[in-house]
């Protein structure tokens, strides 16, 4: 049985300018057709290992492979055949049309059968209707729409977005992402930098969390069980009388707190076992129970627990 390789392979990957350290011995792999999401906040290594990955910059020390390739200078016309990036601005000429900018990128990137190759791009992002259409007079939506036409040109194994929504309303934001799910469809490969962590959660198999170095990498959910504690969270019309009393001497709760007038936070083991004792136990007592649920953490929860965002001014 053979196992696929990994679209990228990063092993210890650094990258200094002069004394200032951009991201420091970084490690990970993304698996192909994988949605791979890097986050972390300003000043912290993510554009610079975009950059880094997609050939602009050579690293510091340490080794990476980009759809198969070594990461040498050797190897940069190669690897960018296999790969497009895309910035979070799209960088467009706004006096020429949709399907000039398509063109005049086309031959920039030696695409064979451009025409075919535009229509295409054109169809996958829904703007056949508005190939004719100058890209000044373009919403921002649309003009990342045409970005990332651009970046399918070359029919990439691995696709590099950065900020794709920045600046968007919810509609475009929205559209974007139904992209991002047609290609992950498709197989390819996307390696996404974002600031909006509902969208990493909703789109992403798997997230890095990068503060210079890297913090940790795993699926959301995994990491919420890695950083946080079981939890439920009880409401009642009015406060308990003894919930000391009550809450100790009920089975499957570790541990308990008040975070308002009927409200409790229970530390549980499990808590589909404590869940059933708990309402036992306040019907027991008379409580009237408003509800009893499972505390729910975000991947913003676990961002905040894991990062500081004041990088930059810890650099200077």
């Amino acid at each position: 049985m053979t196992t696929e390789q990994p679209a990228l392979v990063v092993d210890h990957l650094t990258k200094r300018f002069g004394d200032r350290t951009a991201f420091s011995d970084v490690s990970f792999e993304v698996a192909q057709g994988e949605v791979f999401g890097f986050l972390g906040p300003n000043g912290a290594g993510k554009t610079t290992t975009v950059r880094t990955l997609g050939t602009l910059i050579a690293p510091t020390s340490g080794t990476a492979t980009v759809a198969g390739i070594p990461l040498t200078s050797a190897n940069g016309v190669e690897i960018r055949q296999r790969i497009s990036v895309m910035p979070e601005s799209p960088g467009l000429y706004l006096r020429l049309t949709v399907t000039e900018n398509l063109e005049f990128f086309a031959g920039l990137y030696g695409v064979r059968e451009a025409g075919s190759r535009i229509s295409e791009a054109l169809e996958a992002v829904n703007l056949s209707k508005r190939a004719g259409d100058l890209c000044g007079g373009l919403s921002k939506g649309l003009r990342q729409r045409v970005g990332l036409a651009r970046a399918l040109l070359s029919d990439p194994v691995i696709m590099f977005l950065d900020e794709p929504t920045s600046g968007l309303d919810p509609v475009a934001a929205r559209e974007v992402h139904d992209l991002i799910n047609v290609l992950r469809q498709k197989g390819v490969t996307i390696f996404l930098t974002t600031h909006r962590l509902d969208e990493a959660e909703r789109l992403c198999d798997r997230v890095a969390i990068l503060n210079t170095t890297l913090r940790t990498v795993g699926r959301p959910s995994e990491l919420r069980q890695q950083l946080f504690t079981n939890a439920l969270v009880v409401k009642t019309i009015g406060p308990l009388h003894d919930p000391a009393g009550l809450f100790t001497a009920t089975p499957g709760v570790l541990g308990w707190r008040s975070d308002d007038a009927g409200a409790y936070v229970l530390s549980v083991a499990d808590p589909r076992v404590a869940a059933p004792e708990v309402a036992r136990a306040l019907v027991g007592v008379g409580a009237d129970i408003l509800s009893i649920s499972e505390a729910q953490h975000s991947l913003e929860d676990v961002y905040l627990e894991l990062v500081d965002e004041d990088v930059e001014a810890r650099k200077r």
